[in-house]
């Protein structure tokens, strides 16, 4: 089983999520962002149904950068309590699974992103 995560995170709009995307990507705690479209959420929120349009991230990265991606989420992020859950990739392209495990290391020093 490989190693990868699917986190995702649902943000109150287009710019939050691009915002969070571009620092979790610089921090390289993701290899890659996905932002869907404008989707609905209902969910149980102080006693009442909410009813929300938010924009849904979807990160690739790696299980053991979890802890430090949700951190760095909960900092970035407006809401009280974000949505910050991950799913095992159980299966995938071995190449593409490579890259996550790559672009997801810490960059050492003096190196170049294209090296």
């Amino acid at each position: 089983m490989s190693e990868a995560i699917i986190v995702m995170v649902t943000c109150g709009n287009s710019a939050e999520a691009e915002a969070i995307a571009n620092e979790l990507l610089a921090e390289r705690l993701v290899a890659c962002v996905n932002i869907a479209g404008r989707i609905r959420s209902l969910f149980h929120w102080q006693g009442a149904v909410a009813r929300e349009s938010e924009s849904l991230l979807l990160m690739k990265t790696r299980r053991d950068r979890f802890e430090q991606l949700s951190k760095r989420v909960k900092e970035l992020h407006s809401y009280e309590v974000p949505e910050i859950i991950a799913m095992p990739v159980i299966v995938g392209n071995p190449d593409y699974l490579d890259w996550i495990e790559g672009s997801t290391a810490p960059q050492q020093q003096g190196e170049s992103e294209l090296t």
